[in-house]
């Protein structure tokens, strides 16, 4: 059986958390993909060329011959149904209550902590740039991720024992603030530095290093 023709479209810098989490959903899988980029700074998704691919206008977006998908934690899961384990690694946890939480986990990352998002772009984990001091709301929504990073990690160097995406997604926010040089418990700094040494993790920051 042939492989599918998978192209995924990323921002033309490499910057994007969410882009990247797709990335390395399909790097993990070891399923040969294209890369095409799309410059949102000259708002090149929003032309007709990529109007017509994606219905969002937005990255990532993935294709699978006429069958395009957008968002990044619904291309992971989709990546992870259509190449399953024991066939492919899996990049979700097997265990229905753990599959579960690393959705969850995704899911919170993506709608909440605006101000670290906001006061850390993603300028600062994969350009360098440096920021001033947070503000009193972000330092509140740090303590937020901090404490909650602890408590789902607990004595685990992964979020549910074993590898899965939710830990890259989960050391990306954390990175936002230790790549910065904020302070942060040692436990989770050094649980983001240990996602960072990731081959495909490592992969996606060559790609980000070249812009």
């Amino acid at each position: 059986m042939s492989q599918p023709s998978l192209i995924l479209y990323s921002d033309a810098n490499y910057f994007s958390p969410y882009v990247m989490s797709a990335f390395v959903a399909l790097t993990e899988k070891g399923i040969p993909f294209e890369l095409e980029t799309v410059d949102l700074a000259e708002a090149e998704n929003l032309k007709e060329t990529y109007s017509a691919i994606s219905v969002t206008r937005r990255v990532p977006t993935l294709t699978n011959g006429t069958f395009v998908l957008s968002e990044s934690s619904a291309i992971d899961e989709y990546v992870d149904e259509l190449f399953p384990a024991p066939t492919f690694p899996a990049i979700y946890p097997l265990d229905p209550e753990n599959r579960a939480k690393a959705r969850e986990v995704q899911a919170w990352l993506r709608s909440d902590l605006m101000p670290v998002r906001e006061e850390r772009s993603t300028e600062v984990v994969f350009a360098g740039a440096k920021r001033p001091a947070l503000s009193a709301k972000g330092q509140q929504a740090a303590e937020k991720l901090y404490a909650a990073a602890e408590r789902l990690l607990g004595d685990k160097t992964h979020l549910f024992g074993e590898w899965s995406i939710a830990d890259v997604d989960l050391a990306l926010m954390l990175n936002r603030l230790h790549i910065n040089g904020d302070p942060m418990p040692e436990k989770l700094a050094a649980y983001a530095e240990a996602q960072w040494q990731r081959p495909s993790v490592l992969e996606w920051l060559a790609l980000s290093a070249k812009k």
